[in-house]
């Protein structure tokens, strides 16, 4: 929604206050969709010494309907220098993170044209990435500079002018980074080489030629050293500490596994063009496309515990698996709107599972999966606001997970929900989507209507409740929740015999049956809760 006046406020379903800083960073006005970004090219200085950063992004984009007026957005503690046009400096306005440029002539309709936003500034510096966005200027154990930078949900716009909405990838993206001679700079994409200049700085230059969004393009500044591998045609790249080459060589073994795992279930890597790397950065992680960040200190687990509690989770690398999962979801298939963040992580969250059945089997998966619901809290909506730049609740990420395993539960027949996943990993694949996309295609696949299912765990935070009830030696069942008329088959065993009750919100006898206590829920398969009255 569109709140107008600086301290005008809002509650959003989420329980959320709004500021008009919201709007402008996450709604879309014709300042935002009358152009379409084709490329970004980050020419950019790097001062490890003074926390600092200077240079500009060179916007290549294509006028869609006639434009006088451009938003960027660049976080307003960075200073902007001049926004260039053809040769003529542009007027602009600022207004909280958000910079409205004037252009002399509108832009006609159909036009491709380009701007030079030249800037510099101190970023911020984030206090605990990648919770926190922000740059992360750390050293190493020899005293060396090592860089990071995590702005998922903060903002690309915190240390680069774009677009900073998710809704619109570059379709290209190039990054010349200059950083003191003797560090070297991993970003995104592909290698293309490095010119001393002179000044007592080293470009390093990398290029993207796959849609990428805009929280993923990066910078990674420390001594590393380099080695590489193969899997089938991919270019797998590592960058690493040089104390740490070793460990590294025997952890990222771990990558080939997970490729055989994930090409099978979900389709082959989205970004062969741009390659495979992993860069040790020093935070824990984040999903950076083709340049995935990893700090989980080479050991197994998440810094070295089990988030599902089973002992499952310390048999693999928690960062490498999911962080690497997002390659498919959250940087190939990219929700438009935060606000359906669940696609990314919860279909992250759960290839940590396909990673474990590929390894361990099915049940193993299943116990896992019913593991990670310890964390969960149920107290918001995993669907958040939409054009306010508002992420809905932290259990997008397991209860997202739980949800797709319900649902291939609902599905009933395996070889029809792999067929099903791999297809619409393939269909949406290098595209900005919704959650509505998302629920139309796993909803066409089967007979059984899901729209009350997703709608139930999306947008509501009670669980399903499958209440029993026995009168006159007779047992009822019927669905407790938020939805009406909600319906949902559901599995239960009675001893160790297991039955499929097509339940709904009205009471249906369980035929047959005649002990409430005998009576138990299929746990491993659906996320569901259980009453007896």
């Amino acid at each position: 929604m569109l709140i107008t006046g600086a301290n005008a406020q809002v509650v959003g379903s989420n329980h959320i206050q709004y500021t008009e800083a919201d709007t402008l960073r996450g709604s879309l006005r014709p300042e935002r969709t009358n152009f379409d970004v084709r490329k970004y090219h980050l020419k950019l200085k790097i001062e490890p010494d003074k926390k600092f950063i200077s240079g500009s992004n060179m916007i290549t984009f294509r006028v869609k309907e006639k434009l006088p007026v451009m938003q960027l957005d660049l976080f307003e503690n960075m200073q902007i220098d001049s926004i260039v046009h053809q040769g003529e400096k542009l007027n602009y306005k600022r207004k909280f993170n958000a910079v409205f440029i004037d252009f002399k002539d509108a832009l006609e309709k159909g036009s491709k044209d380009s701007i030079q936003f030249f800037y510099h500034g101190n970023p911020i510096v984030a206090s605990n990435a990648p919770w926190d966005g922000g740059f992360v200027w750390e050293k190493d154990r020899e005293g060396n500079p090592w860089v990071g930078v995590a702005v998922q949900g903060t903002g690309a716009s915190l240390w680069y002018p774009n677009k900073d909405h998710q809704s619109d990838e570059p379709e290209e993206a190039r990054m010349d980074i200059a950083v003191p001679n003797g560090l070297m700079n991993v970003s995104n994409g592909r290698f293309l080489g490095k010119t001393d200049l002179g000044n007592g700085f080293t470009e390093w230059c990398w290029k993207v030629v796959n849609p990428i969004n805009n929280y993923n393009i990066m910078i990674n500044v420390a001594n590393y050293v380099h080695f590489s591998d193969k899997y089938k045609d991919l270019d797998l790249d590592y960058y690493v500490l040089p104390y740490n080459l070793d460990k590294a060589k025997k952890q990222f073994e771990q990558v080939k596994g997970m490729m055989d795992c994930f090409y099978n279930k979900m389709g082959p890597y989205p970004f062969p063009e741009d390659g495979f790397k992993l860069v040790e950065t020093p935070y824990l992680g984040m999903e950076h496309q083709s340049a995935v960040a990893y700090g989980n200190k080479y050991g197994n687990g998440y810094l070295g515990n089990d988030l599902s509690g089973t002992g499952i989770g310390l048999k693999w690398d928690y960062i490498i698996i999911h962080e690497s999962g997002h390659e498919w979801y959250g940087n190939s298939i990219t929700a438009a709107d935060i606000a359906d963040m669940w696609i990314q992580e919860g279909f992250t969250s759960y290839t940590e599972a396909i990673y474990v059945e590929c390894h361990w089997g099915k049940k193993a998966a299943q116990e896992y999966l019913k593991g990670t619901r310890r964390g969960l809290g149920n107290h918001r909506p995993i669907i958040g606001d939409y054009g306010v730049n508002a992420e809905g609740s932290g259990d997008m990420y397991f209860k997202g997970a739980n949800l797709l395993n319900t649902i291939r539960s609902i599905y009933n027949d395996d070889e029809l929900w792999w067929r099903t996943f791999k297809d619409y990993t393939e269909k949406f694949k290098h595209k900005t989507i919704s959650t509505k996309d998302t629920e139309a295609f796993f909803n066409a696949a089967t007979e059984i209507d899901l729209k009350p299912v997703f709608d139930q765990y999306l947008r509501h935070t009670s669980l399903p409740e499958l209440q029993l009830k026995e009168e006159n030696d007779t047992i009822y069942y019927r669905w407790k929740a938020d939805v009406e008329n909600f319906r949902m088959p559901v599995d239960i065993f009675v001893d160790e015999d297991e039955k499929r009750l097509n339940a709904t919100t009205e009471w249906q006898i369980l035929k047959g049956e005649d002990d409430l206590e005998e009576i138990r829920l299929n746990e491993l398969e659906f996320y569901v809760e259980i009453s007896r009255l």
